[in-house]
């Protein structure tokens, strides 16, 4: 099959095809960086992010493969592949210091707590 990636209208190889985790979880960032600036603005409107992030999970390697001349269909599942490990990378990191912060925030409220009852004591 003849190479058709970076054609606006260009076909996308079925091995191309697929969800594309590193759109999902890095919307914004790899929209710009994949030349799709209407859905990364799109990413960041209210209520309409979601449809946006969804829809880049959907398309996002149809988007990708339209948007540059790759090298073949291994180093294109590759590089979207390196996309995926970064989000996903990037999506625990928030997780593992959004639980750090709610502890810190927790013990530090509650020793405000009990610095406020033993002044209501005495």
């Amino acid at each position: 099959m003849e190479n058709t990636s970076g054609m606006k209208d260009g076909a996308v190889p079925a091995e191309a095809k697929g969800l594309n985790w590193g759109a999902f979880f890095l919307n914004i960032i790899w929209a710009i960086a994949h030349g799709a600036w209407l859905w990364a603005v799109l990413c960041l409107v209210p209520c309409v992010n979601v449809i946006a992030t969804i829809y880049l999970l959907l398309k996002g390697n149809e988007i990708a493969w339209r948007s540059k001349r790759w090298e073949s269909v291994d180093a294109f599942k590759a590089t979207q592949r390196k996309w995926a490990i970064a989000g996903l990378i990037v999506v625990v990191i928030g997780i593992v210091v959004g639980i750090i912060s709610s502890i810190v925030g927790g013990v530090a409220s509650q020793q405000q707590g009990m610095l406020l009852l033993r002044s209501l004591i005495l």
